[in-house]
């Protein structure tokens, strides 16, 4: 993912990277996003209330007060004219990663376009029947909804809507069962034009309060003095999960993990931030 503030505070300027996930597990059970698959009412995942004049609500970090929680969040870019690239044997999923996380047991959000999961349908289908995991909605084609995002395409706005259901139905294709009713905007760029043509979807779109700078990074010990440096309890990090894009990710997290446990830290998917930013509204 490429990564770009608009009207949030924290912008930088990761590039437009691509990247991804894979592996096997169990079924996962929860309320899909709109236009994904439909399950009980009363396992819906939490969301935030629409901000003013019905604007799709933003998140950006958890309760402060809440105890030390973090979510380690990764974005599986896949975009949409990327194809040849892929068949030519660019990998744009990293299962070690994947792997890594399952071993150290760490929960994790997992930001994933429609087009990667069109391109690693079985990984796609691992992940979000692990229940360790949930996968969110990145886009479908990772254009950008802003203009002038780090040089990405983008999707005009009379298509913004179905990008993003395209989506959630490339999941469903997948095998995902419940997709989250989170959406992270590529790039991280958004403006009051997006917001509010996205309110009709109902999701809640995430942000992150700490960039891990790992796209396009070679430097893993970098990459987690910058996570370990920027975490506060509640946090929302930024990470990409790609073997192409973000070579030095899945070293990364082996350095963060264990540090941040040492802090007295406990890893949690967004979903629960989002339930406990909602409880002390």
């Amino acid at each position: 993912m490429t990564i770009r503030v608009r009207r949030v505070a924290a912008a930088c300027a990761l590039g437009a990277a691509l990247t991804a996930c894979g592996a096997p597990s169990a079924p996962h059970a929860s309320r899909p996003a709109p236009s994904a698959p439909t399950a009980a009412v009363s396992s819906r995942p939490p969301t935030l209330a629409p901000g003013p004049a019905g604007l799709t609500p933003v998140f950006k970090n958890g309760p402060r007060v809440d105890g030390k929680t973090v979510a380690l969040t990764f974005d599986a870019d896949m975009t949409a004219d990327e194809g040849p690239r892929a068949a030519k044997g660019e990998h744009f999923d990293n299962p070690q990663l994947i792997s890594t996380l399952r071993t150290l047991k760490v929960p994790a959000t997992v930001f994933m376009t429609g087009r990667w999961a069109d391109e690693y349908p079985a990984e796609a289908r691992a992940i979000g029947r692990d229940p360790q995991f949930e996968i969110a909605n990145h886009s479908y084609s990772h254009y950008a909804f802003t203009g002038d995002c780090y040089g990405l395409p983008t999707v005009s706005p009379d298509r913004m809507k179905a990008d993003v259901e395209r989506a959630y139905t490339a999941f469903k294709k997948a095998g995902v069962p419940n997709a989250m009713p989170y959406f992270r905007f590529p790039g991280g760029c958004y403006d009051r034009q997006a917001l509010k043509t996205l309110s009709a979807v109902g999701v809640t779109a995430v942000q992150w309060d700490v960039v891990s700078g790992d796209a396009f990074a070679t430097d893993s010990d970098a990459v987690a003095q910058q996570v370990l440096e920027g975490v506060k309890p509640g946090s929302v990090v930024v990470m990409h999960c790609t073997r192409s894009a973000a070579p030095a990710t899945e070293k990364a997290v082996r350095m963060i993990v264990p540090e941040l446990r040492k802090k007295g830290y406990r890893f949690v998917k967004v979903s629960e931030l989002i339930g406990a930013a909602d409880r002390h509204r």
